[in-house]
């Protein structure tokens, strides 16, 4: 009897958005069978591929159906979603990554279980090299706002690990590193608002987590008129795809956004 041919993974399935985007920059998008509802990057993707999840549940049976031999996950909240297909001897790769080095190492990872490691580097050395133009141009800046980044309003929550390792090399300071390396969202709950009143944001960014934000429900908020970026309306949103999943959108559009605004009110100084 012959010994079989290992064979790389053909039909993957992508339940977050950042693994999608990655394999379509790498040019095997083709390899792709289904992917998240929310998926919103590359715009194709989503009329291209089948859609068979949201982000902490999915359609178990409308992803055996198209037999994937590689179905790919994100964190403790699809914990759930891998069970069940492990249960079902499906292959899954869950990754955990929440700051900028392990997002680069998730793109390595993701192109040696493809068998395209090279592409994986090519990748990786673009985003770097994005990154360290965004840093040398913050590096010049004359003046470091204090930048308040809001993920949630209902209760309060502040960025993640990446966002606040991107707010700091687009020139900023995050006014709650000390919640940064907390990657469960319940523990970065600010508690009470005027906690963020005495942090006196020069800058505050809003990212209501797939959510349309609204900028006098922000601004309206008892005493925050005492705020420095409320009274210069220094307000802005950013789009949650482009900073709140940890994969090339964050790097390149999102951390871009973060600079842009750092840098405008820095010149203004």
């Amino acid at each position: 009897m012959p010994i079989a041919t290992p064979q790389w993974p053909q039909r993957i399935i992508c339940l977050t958005e950042e693994t999608t985007e990655a394999l379509y920059l790498m040019g095997e998008e083709d390899r792709i069978v289904g992917v998240s509802a929310y998926t919103v990057r590359p715009e194709r993707a989503k009329r291209e591929k089948t859609k068979v999840s949201a982000f902490v549940s999915a359609r178990i049976e409308k992803i055996l159906a198209l037999k994937p031999d590689l179905v790919l996950a994100f964190s403790d909240i699809q914990a759930d979603i891998v069970r069940d297909l492990v249960k079902e001897g499906i292959d899954v790769h869950c990754f955990n990554h929440r700051t900028l080095s392990e997002t680069l190492q998730m793109i390595r990872t993701l192109s040696a279980l493809i068998g395209e490691p090279q592409k994986g580097e090519q990748l990786v050395a673009s985003l770097t090299q994005h990154l360290a133009d965004i840093k040398a141009s913050a590096d010049a800046l004359a003046h470091k706002p204090r930048v308040y980044f809001e993920e949630w309003f209902d209760p309060l929550i502040t960025g993640i690990t990446w966002v606040s390792e991107l707010i700091e090399l687009a020139g900023g300071i995050d006014c709650y590193q000390e919640f940064a390396k907390e990657s469960l969202a319940k523990n970065r709950i600010i508690e009470h608002h005027e906690q963020v009143i005495e942090k006196q944001p020069d800058i505050i960014i809003a990212s209501w987590c797939g959510r349309r934000f609204q900028k006098e429900k922000l601004t309206q908020r008892e005493g925050w008129q005492r705020i420095p970026a409320i009274q210069n309306d220094d307000v802005y949103e950013l789009n949650s795809s482009d900073i709140l999943q940890p994969g090339p959108a964050a790097l390149t559009d999102g951390v871009a956004q973060l600079h842009t605004i750092i840098k405008a009110w820095s010149e203004r100084q």
